[in-house]
């Protein structure tokens, strides 16, 4: 009886263990099933037009002719290939409330104009409401902003206020530390939208990264490679000019100029944070 019992725990073991992708424990579930963009809708901006070119219409929705969003084979498994080409998103169709977000990233090669001499850039957009193609582009959301040596940084995206405990730096931008007074970041004020991660576990380009977004309420913690390097709270929007609580919406990934890679995309309901 013993004997069968260790082989059966092995075999458990071994089962839920998969070579290149990680473990899923009870409770995840996953956001991309490895084949296709089911689950998910496409919005993009017009392509990129130098100041003298005629500029296009916004492609918009669901309308991908150069598949800046496709599903490729990247080190022996299946993940989701967003090029960069041209600016804009892919987003979830349910909106996602008290849940624990992990997938991994890594960089690919190429890079795509304006941003041919910045850092390569994309970016998780949460509890994402409201229409396509603000003025902002994305939909009204929270940012964990996915950029070469800024991942981890907050933006607001559009009307929205939060809340992080935060000191201004040498350059006189705001940092995140846990220790500090909260202060309200909001766009068009002398705060503004923007708080830097702190600190920067980002392995260098090319490698996976592994990352953890947590929300609970009003509150959300990025983590990035086992670090929490940025804690949100008071999440909120302007509805008739009036801040309400925003704790659920859309999952948004953007396409921003720059090639990157996708995978093991997983979300599991919480009841507490870790």
């Amino acid at each position: 009886m013993k004997s069968s019992l260790f082989i059966a725990c092995i075999w458990l073991f071994f089962s839920f263990s998969v070579s290149g992708q990680s473990t899923r424990p009870v409770g995840w579930q996953s956001l991309f099933n490895g084949k296709d963009l089911t689950g998910w809708e496409t919005y993009l901006d017009r392509p990129f037009a130098k100041d003298d070119q005629q500029k296009e219409a916004p492609l918009g929705l669901n309308n991908d002719p150069n598949r800046v969003f496709s599903v490729v084979q990247v080190d022996g498994g299946p993940a989701l290939r967003v090029s960069g080409e041209t600016f804009g998103g892919i987003n979830t169709l349910a909106d996602f409330e008290n849940y624990h977000l992990r997938f991994e990233f890594k960089w690919g090669t190429k890079k795509w104009p304006p941003k041919l001499d910045r850092p390569r850039d994309s970016g998780l957009l949460y509890h994402s409401v409201g229409p396509h193609g603000t003025p902002m582009l994305w939909m009204e959301s929270f940012e964990f902003q996915i950029q070469e040596g800024d991942t981890g940084d907050y933006w607001g995206v559009m009307n929205v206020l939060a809340d992080i405990t935060a000191q201004k730096n040498e350059k006189g931008n705001y940092v995140y530390r846990p220790d500090a007074t909260p202060v309200t970041f909001q766009d068009k004020t002398p705060t503004g939208r923007w708080c830097i991660k702190n600190p920067d576990p980002e392995k260098p380009s090319g490698q996976w990264n592994t990352l953890d977004l947590y929300c609970l309420g009003g509150t959300c913690v990025h983590m990035l490679n086992g670090k929490v390097n940025m804690k949100v709270t008071n999440t909120r929007h302007l509805i008739d000019g009036k801040a309400v609580p925003l704790t659920k919406g859309k999952i948004q990934i953007q396409s921003e100029g720059a090639e990157v890679f996708y995978r093991n995309i997983q979300v599991e309901k919480i009841k507490a944070l870790p």
